[in-house]
């Protein structure tokens, strides 16, 4: 099964979007990593799909390793950070803006993690398959990133009073 490009980005560019940015932390970055993603969907073979699950876990897991790539890279030079592409952010909520920029300070792992259990509501096997890792891995990875991010708002609060 394969949809077409254009189905595809419609229902997932935002998703893809969203994790590639958790991972490079700048808009510019994140941007390149969508393109190379579904170039890469285009490119693939059609009969490689399941279903639109398996298609949206790919395109994730493909725009995650690509993020990496793309940070990793010599030429990663003078982009916007994720501080500044925050500032061009609407929040429906102060909290979700704090909590945003708390995500935004967790190591790779487990931001990446936290962002596919919470925004992409995908489940622990799910997460599993996607980043090839073991369940356990999965858990521990999420239970630390919310203790990290416990510990980050819990500063942020204090330091308010």
């Amino acid at each position: 099964m394969k949809l077409s490009v254009e189905e595809v980005y419609s229902k997932y560019a935002d998703n893809v979007f969203a994790a590639a940015f958790s991972v490079c932390r700048n808009q510019a970055d994140a941007d390149d990593a969508v393109q190379d993603t579904f170039i890469r969907y285009y490119n693939a073979p059609g009969s490689g799909f399941r279903d639109e699950n398996h298609i949206k876990a790919w395109l994730l897991r493909v725009a995650i390793n690509r993020s990496k790539d793309i940070r990793a890279s010599f030429w990663r030079r003078n982009r916007v950070s994720w501080e500044e592409y925050m500032a061009s952010l609407t929040f429906a909520e102060p909290e979700d803006s704090r909590l945003f920029e708390a995500v935004m300070q967790l190591p790779d792992k487990y931001r990446t993690v936290i962002h596919l259990y919470y925004y992409d509501e995908y489940s622990i096997g799910e997460i599993a398959e996607i980043l090839h890792s073991r369940e356990g891995t999965i858990k521990s990875r999420l239970s630390r990133g919310r203790s990290l991010l416990k510990t980050i708002m819990k500063e942020e609060w204090n330091d308010d009073e």
